[in-house]
């Protein structure tokens, strides 16, 4: 067994380690192609970089070449394993609101990512885990848009390319009604505004952003807001009410860190205030609206904050 690590930290020998053994119908593919379909791509990356992959007992670089038959050794931080787990379960919580032939209206829950991404693999993502499902039955499942991965609500998920082709540009022109229910920092003066801040765009380049909402309860520190976006923008409504000053509570990228600390502390809320409530839309030339009930973190968050006192 090896000893420190590259970089010189625990001794890989303190990890659990995982073994997969390749079926005799696995064909041959570069080790670093293999891991990435069954793991996170940074996580994938943090192997190789500390020397933590094996092929039948001897060490392993990313180049090399695994096929049928091989064994792949990993040796894994206990807490990757529980991280994994947690997002399984969470993920194998998907409740399915709406489905016909074309379309699958989904209440995702906070913690799921919708995609894979530098710590999060394609099978623990929420496309992944709908593509294995629906493999056998002939569809094959396509994101129309995004939800952050500690966003809950409604997601619309196409059964094929060509729907998602038909329906995914109706997002970015105001077709789409969007509806969010979001707690933010402070009292807003305003019962309803609009936020027009420009946000950067897929190339970086700043593009017209158009965010509008209306009061719906404010507490003594923060405000319930009902929000539609009228754009369709990275991080959108996160990133305009931080430009206003009020930013969504527990948003821990764009938030205020002091507030949101002090909150978690006497709230217990783990994760950002904000849910996909209402989604609208034309399908087969007939409006649909779904509704997705608030989670239960987020109800218990502002019943909690009714019974403080001023």
């Amino acid at each position: 067994m090896p000893g420190l690590d590259s970089g010189g930290n625990q001794p890989l020998s303190h990890w659990q380690m995982r073994e997969i053994v390749l079926g005799a119908n696995e064909a041959p593919k570069r080790i670093e192609a293999f891991l990435k379909k069954h793991f996170p791509i940074g996580y994938v990356r943090k192997l190789f970089r500390k020397n933590g992959v094996r092929i039948n007992g001897k060490r392993a670089k990313a180049e090399e070449v695994i096929g049928p038959g091989d064994r792949v050794q990993l040796y894994l931080p206990f807490e990757a394993d529980a991280k994994e787990s947690s997002a399984s379960g969470r993920a194998a919580k998907l409740q399915v609101i709406f489905e016909d032939d074309a379309i699958l209206v989904l209440n995702k829950p906070a913690g799921v990512a919708v995609q894979e991404g530098k710590s999060v693999s394609r099978k623990e993502s929420l496309l992944g885990l709908l593509q294995a499902k629906y493999r056998d039955r002939n569809a094959r499942p396509q994101l129309i848009h995004r939800l952050d991965k500690d966003t809950s609500g409604l997601l619309l998920v196409a059964k094929n390319s060509e729907i998602a082709k038909q329906l995914e540009g109706r997002f970015g022109t105001g077709e789409v009604a969007k509806i969010y229910l979001g707690l933010v920092v402070g009292r807003l003066p305003e019962d309803a505004g609009e936020i027009a801040f420009p946000l950067p765009g897929r190339e970086g380049s700043p593009v017209r952003a158009l965010t509008r909402y209306r009061v719906v309860k404010r507490f003594s520190e923060t405000t319930l807001v009902r929000v539609r976006i009228m754009t369709g923008r990275l991080h959108q409504i996160r990133l305009h009410f931080a430009k206003l000053g009020h930013p969504v509570v527990m948003d821990e990228q764009h938030g205020d860190f002091g507030f949101n600390k002090r909150f978690r502390k006497r709230f217990g809320l783990k994760r950002q205030f904000l849910h996909a409530e209402t989604l609208t839309i034309d399908v087969g030339g007939k409006p649909r609206q779904w509704t997705a009930p608030l989670a239960e973190e987020l109800s218990a968050t502002l019943e909690l904050l009714g019974n403080v006192k001023p």
